[in-house]
């Protein structure tokens, strides 16, 4: 095998790794964590940041990008904390899963975060190997709720499901679902609104399951029944 310039690793295995976007407002966490990422042959950090700021520039940058993992550290505070970037990610690029990272989370701190966009949670307590484990899953897009009790998956369900249907959509989503309700297809939706036909389906993929529903008529109905959609809009 021959050597690049990226420690060892053929220029032609980039398109197989999983890149990961770590973001922590410690940076003694984040070096640990991306000496322990870089390490294995399948993971490449993509970018650091330690604000929800600088983690929203990284991740318009790399919007385009597939298999690729935003890891959210929790910790992150202030107007535009944990919470609000989860939700901003996955609003600006769909197509990256979201694994939020804590050290002390409690059910409704897991359930918020799923709530708000993530596709699953890891604990900074976890063993290096699971934890490495809940990144590839996530990019597999898989749901990951590792290291938990099993007592805390019926409150985190519950804490997801007490929410309203109209906060659990993004306002991309609204404003997709919307759109959606007039007929359009997913390039059309995509060419009004300056995005591309496969972010318009992962947006349309994520409002269905948020929704419950099988296919966008149901998510019409469900969202028109809640008062998402006026009936005029929802009607096909």
């Amino acid at each position: 095998m021959s050597a690049d310039r990226d420690g060892g690793k053929r220029a032609d295995d980039h398109t197989k790794e999983l890149g990961v976007v770590l973001i922590d407002p410690h940076h003694v966490v984040r070096v640990g964590m991306a000496m322990l990422i870089s390490a294995q042959l399948d993971l490449v950090i993509l970018a650091e940041a330690a604000t929800a700021d600088e983690a929203m520039a990284a991740v318009k940058a790399l919007a385009r990008r597939t298999n690729v993992v935003a890891l959210v550290g929790l910790s992150l505070t202030g107007d535009h904390d944990a919470f609000w970037l989860i939700r901003a990610i996955r609003d600006g690029a769909p197509s990256l899963a979201i694994l939020a990272l804590g050290a002390t989370a409690d059910p409704a701190t897991v359930s918020r975060a799923l709530f708000a966009g993530a596709d699953g949670f890891v604990s900074k307590t976890s063993h290096p190997a699971a934890f490495l484990a809940a990144l590839r899953k996530a990019g597999r897009g898989e749901v990951v709720l590792d290291d938990l009790p099993a007592s805390w998956v019926g409150r985190i369900s519950r804490g997801i499901s007490g929410q309203s249907e109209a906060a659990l959509l993004t306002g991309r989503e609204r404003q997709v679902l919307s759109i959606a309700a007039e007929g359009l297809t997913a390039r059309q939706i995509g060419t009004r609104l300056g995005l591309r036909e496969r972010t318009i389906t992962t947006h349309l993929a994520h409002i269905y399951w948020k929704l419950g529903a099988a296919g966008r008529i149901e998510a019409i109905s469900s969202a028109a029944r809640s008062g998402l959609l006026a009936l005029d809009q929802a009607a096909l």
